[in-house]
């Protein structure tokens, strides 16, 4: 049903993701407030890219883990341009591949392959969780990484089970050019200009607090959020704004962990007041 957010201003952090994010919210009639929180660049030296794809193909692991769907396209990006794309899928296809959520899902799917299994929560906790139910004595594990995340914690637990761990971060993060545009959102929050903020990733969380931190607005923050609604996508981001004493006002029903659902929950509970544009000019 569109137009179910007319009128209410959403405020949503840019990732990667979040392109098709904002089509579907102001396809609901929403003015989305769009705050990039940092762009992605390939890894700054292709070389150890290029010999993790180079290792594969020459010995297919036998267990393949996609952390996010960014990391398999950023790989496929190289295994192009150095002209091995159709190898590495070959070799990807030989491998039991597991994915942390729907997103690697998505970009396997591109490439024309299907995840063997993919995680109940896409946390590093539940990928340890779901290997440990498999037989990987002997095994060669590839695992691809993210960054801004300590991995020790997941690589200890797949060798504790007794496989050899291959390990590849394909991109990076560059979050310094966007902290005027979150102090600027903040600002936007602590003034009830926002009718809610729409969170995706726990990253977006961490990165709201480490910018709020650096630029001397933590409380301004704080008492932003106190007064906006906060949606949050699943149980991975309403685990971390609880870490930072935060609350999660808007959840998706049913435990679907997707944007529609959570636009579907966001407009349930918007709609029970008029937005806050709306109320200022009445």
């Amino acid at each position: 049903m569109p137009g179910r957010l007319e009128g209410y201003r959403i405020l949503i952090l840019e990732t990667r993701e979040e392109a098709q994010f904002s089509r579907l919210l102001q396809e609901q009639g929403a003015d989305v407030l769009q705050c990039p929180m940092f762009t992605i660049h390939d890894a700054p030296d292709p070389a150890p890219v290029e010999a993790w794809i180079r290792l594969f193909i020459d010995r297919p692991f036998d267990d393949l883990v996609l952390m996010t769907g960014e990391g398999l396209r950023r790989m496929m990006k190289v295994a192009r341009r150095v002209g091995v794309d159709q190898d590495f899928i070959a070799a990807i296809a030989k491998s039991k591949r597991y994915a942390r959520g729907p997103k690697p899902v998505r970009a396997l799917r591109e490439i024309g392959l299907e995840a063997n299994m993919q995680t109940e929560t896409p946390t590093s906790e539940g990928v340890a969780a779901m290997l440990a139910q498999q037989d990987l004595k002997g095994h060669r594990v590839g695992l691809q990484l993210y960054p801004d995340k300590d991995h020790t914690k997941l690589i200890g637990a797949i060798t504790s089970y007794g496989a050899t761990v291959e390990t590849v971060l394909p991109y990076i993060y560059d979050a310094q050019a966007a902290d005027t545009n979150i102090v600027e959102a903040i600002g936007e929050m602590a003034e009830r200009r926002v009718d809610a903020i729409a969170l995706t990733s726990s990253g977006q969380v961490r990165r709201l607090i480490d910018v709020a931190r650096a630029h001397g607005c933590e409380d301004r923050l704080r008492a932003g959020l106190a007064q906006t609604p906060v949606a949050s996508v699943g149980p991975v981001v309403s685990d971390e704004l609880k870490a930072y004493g935060l609350h999660t006002d808007i959840y998706p029903a049913n435990e679907s962990f997707f944007m529609k659902p959570l636009i579907s929950a966001m407009a349930l509970a918007l709609n029970k007041a008029p937005p806050r544009a709306a109320k200022n000019n009445g």
